[in-house]
């Protein structure tokens, strides 16, 4: 059995600081993937979202799992910086892009909940897709290039949700559904090339937000269920990062894995796929538990 079924690749996770990003890039890491970890927060200067986990702490998880961590700044929003990230893997890895991680969201302290789309700022909201829409395009239109010359390759966008339904929010809502379209219209682009595209979600994510938001940390997360907290039920059902992580990471040494292009592929189902479990050995189906309560 190969322990490090992705020994010699090389991925980028776009938007790898935290959350879903750092779970993904550890999972590609403890296959043994080389991760280029970027992001926007570094050491000593945060984002604006003023978070203190960094894109260095991630390299540093994935060399701890078994890859090389490689942390870079970047905008994502920035074509000239995205260009120059592609530019630097191009020399220091000969060319060579096996995975593309489009993660990037940082819509956290933007989207207004329970507002109408006309009672929304303005601002605020076209920001979101800034940066959950257009980054997404700018780092496939020059991560792409390198996938088409190899004429293989594997491009994942990470979303929210596995259709097109509305999402409470029109914000947030056509900043999830986007990616979807992104993975099956970029498919239909690069499949002449060798190149599959396809979206990702996490069920109920139990980010390091969301365990601030219900007032416990990953040691005691099953506190909050008991405490009274709204939606805490549904917290019941969560899932780590590293539940994604290792889903993706399996996918991505799974030769087959372009029969899958252009399509959806949630947490739950890779699990099902490639009997991933998540770091705590649950084996949590949001799609299960949503579609019984009938928001899926």
């Amino acid at each position: 059995m190969n322990n490090y079924p992705l020994q010699g690749k090389v991925a980028v996770v776009a938007g790898a600081t935290r959350g879903a990003g750092r779970g993904i890039a550890i999972g590609l890491g403890a296959a043994g993937a080389t991760v280029y970890c970027t992001g926007r927060s570094v050491t000593g200067k945060p984002s604006d979202l003023n978070r203190s986990e960094t894109i260095q702490e991630t390299a540093e998880l994935v060399s701890q799992a078994g890859g090389v961590g490689i942390a870079v700044r970047a905008d994502h929003t920035v074509p000239s910086e995205v260009e120059a990230l592609f530019a630097r893997i191009r020399e220091e890895q000969n060319g060579r892009l096996d995975v593309l991680v489009n993660n990037i969201w940082g819509g956290e302290k933007l989207v207004e909940w329970g507002k109408s789309f006309w009672e929304h700022s303005l601002p605020s909201g076209l920001l979101v897709q800034e940066r959950a829409v257009k980054a997404h395009m700018i780092t496939s239109y020059y991560g792409a290039p390198l996938m088409v010359e190899a004429g293989s390759g594997l491009i994942i966008e990470v979303t929210d949700g596995i259709d097109y339904r509305y999402r409470g929010n029109l914000f947030y809502s056509l900043a999830k559904i986007s990616p979807i379209h992104l993975a099956e219209a970029m498919a239909s682009d690069l499949k002449p090339h060798g190149v599959t595209a396809l979206a990702a979600t996490p069920g109920f994510l139990r980010s390091e937000e969301m365990l601030e938001h219900f007032g416990v940390a990953e040691s005691n997360w099953r506190d909050a269920i008991t405490g009274g907290i709204k939606d805490a039920e549904h917290f019941a059902q969560s899932e780590t990062p590293h539940y994604i992580g290792r889903g993706l990471a399996a996918l991505a040494a799974d030769p087959n894995y372009a029969a899958y292009s252009g399509k959806v592929l949630p947490s739950w189902t890779l699990s099902d796929m490639y009997g991933i479990r998540d770091v705590d050995g649950a084996r949590p189906h949001w799609g299960n538990y949503a579609k019984k309560h009938g928001f899926l």
